[in-house]
Parts: structure tokens; C-alpha cells; sequence
């Protein structure tokens, strides 16, 4: 007598390409911030690209103010060191000044642990309504912006997979197809090849 076995097979993942802003809806989804350390967080996870989990827990002593750099402690506890533009430096020294809290740059109301993600996902939805962007916008939507605004400008993908703390290259990769220089060079390329068919 033979045994069949069952097993259970998956579906597999749909593979869906992130959401990404523009410049201009990131600036308009950060204006419509009225915390400052709400604010601070979610600048912080687009000006060096954190996870929510990283920017939220961020401590003050990750702050290399002579360097410009902030020490991330990522996933699986990997240490990596992004650079930290001069102009959101000048803002966490306001911030800082405003909450004086030893530890957190980014504390609750209590001072007594860091900002809860909750906080940071509910302050995106209500900022991205109030600035009109109907698409779907999430805390990660802007490390996703600033992968894209990296490549646009011309920086090695190698260089933004260390950034951005990923394993694999193909993960940074994604980002690729997101960018308007190369949805540019390719409907440019596209066109001509197509010509007179």
C-alpha cells in the first residue's frame, strides 16, 4: 500500500514594486507635521533612510555632530553609519533644545522611552491626507523616496545597498525601476526603436 503524502502548497509572494514620492510631495507631506519630534522622525527616515524601528529608537548618542553621521543599529543588530545632512543636524539641535532628554532624540510624551512607530505611521496617514497624496503612503514609503532621490542622482546602487543596511544587491536593486532618469532614458529609447512599425 503506497502513502500519499499532502503538502500544502503556497502561492507565491506577489513581488510589488514600493510606493515612492517626489521631492515635492515629501516636502509637502513633511510640512504638514505639527509635532517637531514627530517631524524629526520622519525626516530623519528620509534624509538617511531608516526604518521605522531605527529612526524611532534613535538615541542622541548616535549622533556624530564633527562627522555628520549617525550610527544605525539595523536589522539583525548590524551596526552602519549613514551621513546626516547639515540642515537636519541644525533641526535636532532645535528639537533637542525644545525636550532636553538625555537619551532619546525622539521621546514620547513622558520622556521615558522613544516615540512609539504607532505614533510615526498614524502622523504620516494624517500629514499625506492633509498635503493631498491619495496614493498609499507609509513611514516606509520615504526610505523607499530616498533610495529613488539617491539614484537619480547618480550614486552607486553598491553604495546605497550599505545605506540602506541591505543584504542583498537585489533588494536595493527594486529601486531601479523607480527612478525618472531611467523611465526617462528608457521611453527614449523605446521611441525610436518603435518609430515607423
Amino acid at each position: 500500500m503506497v502513502a500519499i503524502l499532502k503538502k500544502r502548497v503556497r502561492p507565491p509572494k506577489h513581488k510589488r514594486l514600493p510606493n515612492v514620492l517626489s521631492d515635492a510631495e515629501v516636502r509637502a507631506l513633511l510640512g504638514c507635521v505639527k509635532n517637531p519630534i514627530h517631524k524629526a522622525g520622519l525626516l530623519l527616515m528620509y534624509a538617511c533612510g531608516l526604518r521605522i524601528s531605527e529612526a524611532a529608537a534613535l538615541e542622541v548618542t548616535a549622533i556624530d555632530k564633527v562627522n555628520l553621521l549617525v550610527c544605525v543599529i539595523g536589522k539583525g543588530n548590524k551596526e552602519r553609519r549613514v551621513p546626516l545632512p547639515q540642515p537636519v543636524l541644525d533641526e535636532l539641535r532645535s528639537l533637542w533644545l525644545t525636550h532636553h532628554n538625555r537619551r532619546w532624540l525622539c521621546p514620547n510624551r513622558r520622556g521615558s522611552a522613544p516615540i512609539h512607530r504607532e505614533i510615526l505611521w498614524s502622523t504620516v496617514r494624517q500629514a499625506a491626507a492633509e498635503a493631498g497624496i491619495t496614493r498609499h503612503v507609509t513611514p516606509h514609503t520615504l526610505r523607499h523616496s530616498y533610495a529613488t532621490r539617491l539614484l537619480e542622482s547618480g550614486v552607486d546602487t553598491r553604495v546605497v545597498q550599505i545605506l540602506l543596511g541591505h543584504v542583498n544587491i537585489a533588494t536595493t536593486a527594486i529601486y531601479m525601476h523607480l527612478t525618472e532618469p531611467t523611465r526617462a532614458s528608457l521611453k527614449n529609447i523605446l521611441d525610436k526603436l518603435m518609430t515607423d512599425l
